[in-house]
């Protein structure tokens, strides 16, 4: 069986400011939402904040954007697109931050401040990061 192929399709690389946009509206969201101790606000901010930022990221460097219906498919088209450094550390952080999508929309309990604390502060390393190749 050969290896499942990541889904993408080719994006006018103009288009990565409406990406570079959503991400910093839900940067700010995020932002927003841990003053008015909104946890799960805060979750969902900071994930639709790290998808948009690689978004733009992927569309401004390369043309492409990630299609797949699977957000950690994501971080492959990242890794194999992306020239930096600090790339696997990086898209170490954006798994962790996609790993909790689950925690705060389906499951049977509370987001917790810690946790909204620890999105936070992975969110906010990340799009900093990010921001970087969209200067």
């Amino acid at each position: 069986m050969s290896p499942k192929k990541t889904l993408f399709c080719k994006v006018d690389k103009a288009k990565h400011t409406i990406y570079k946009k959503k991400a910093q509206d839900f940067y700010e969201g995020m932002l927003l939402a841990y003053t008015k101790c909104n946890w799960h606000s805060v979750g969902l901010e900071a994930i639709h904040c790290a998808i948009s930022v690689t978004d733009a990221i992927l569309v401004y460097k390369n043309g492409i954007r990630c299609t797949s219906s699977d957000h950690c498919a994501v971080i492959s088209l990242m890794i194999e697109h992306i020239n930096d450094e600090n790339i696997k550390k990086y898209a170490d952080i954006l798994l962790k931050i996609i790993n909790m999508k689950n925690l705060v929309e389906y499951e049977d309990r509370l987001f917790t401040e810690k946790e909204a604390q620890e999105i936070l502060k992975r969110a906010e390393r990340y799009y900093q990061w990010a921001m970087q190749f969209l200067l």
